[in-house]
């Protein structure tokens, strides 16, 4: 071992150690500069220690969760799973809720359209595209959702992306006086006004993506959890606690 192998070492293992030595932060420094040169077009957003030993959580712009060793020389991907007293518990998506939560806290709920439940006893914000069959399926059931006390924010969340027909009756939607009956028109297969204005459907898009959106309709609970696809009124109900 060379003299400068020794030293990284032992500097490694006085971090570890506790030694007043310790250059905390080093460590995920290196490792996002190690991921981010071998991986073109990756940004690294943050780097931490994992409650696993040994293993540093890597969270990227791409959504995913990287796990890799303190050297950052090898990886794993996919969800760590911890054995609890009451069974397996999710550590991975259980991080991603809390970090999901931070980044719909952070945006907000400026620019959505929301359908205002009158007894207003949870919020769900909805990324939604107005042409997805089950979107659609979804938002015959609103009004149920309201009557159990669920106020529906939607996001916009055009699949097919900035520029494609789906994203363009989005724009048109929220650039409408009315939103609310634009959007119950369109879901409806009905053709609205076309329109443009300054707005947020983009940026809405580029939030689903951050938090992890890979489909339509994702439901992001007010804990940052998310239910992937349509849910029955009923049963989103007693899923929250409501029935």
């Amino acid at each position: 071992m060379n003299v400068k192998r020794f030293f990284m070492v032992a500097v490694m293992v006085a971090g570890v150690l506790g030694s007043p030595f310790s250059v905390a932060g080093d460590v995920e420094d290196r490792i996002s500069e190690r991921l981010s040169s071998a991986v073109p077009g990756l940004k690294v957003l943050s780097v931490k220690e994992s409650e696993a030993k040994g293993l540093y959580e890597v969270q990227s712009n791409n959504g995913d969760t990287i796990y890799t060793t303190q050297d950052g020389q090898y990886l794993l991907t996919g969800d760590l799973l911890k054995v609890t007293s009451t069974g397996i518990a999710n550590v991975t998506e259980a991080a991603r809720a809390a970090d999901r939560h931070e980044i719909m806290e952070s945006y907000g709920d400026e620019g959505v359209i929301s359908y205002k439940a009158s007894d207003e006893k949870v919020v769900i914000d909805v990324f939604t595209d107005i042409d997805c069959p089950y979107c659609r399926k979804l938002h015959d059931e609103v009004p149920q959702l309201n009557d159990y006390g669920i106020t529906v924010n939607y996001y916009a969340y055009p699949r097919s992306g900035p520029g494609q027909p789906s994203f363009v009756k989005y724009v048109s939607v929220w650039c409408a006086e009315d939103k609310e009956s634009a959007m119950d028109a369109a879901k409806a297969g009905d053709a609205v006004a076309a329109a443009t204005c300054e707005n947020p459907v983009l940026e809405q898009f580029e939030l689903g993506q951050r938090v992890g959106v890979t489909g339509t309709p994702a439901i992001v609970l007010e804990d940052g959890n998310i239910v992937r696809g349509y849910v029955p009124a009923k049963n989103l109900a007693e899923g929250l606690g409501l029935l």
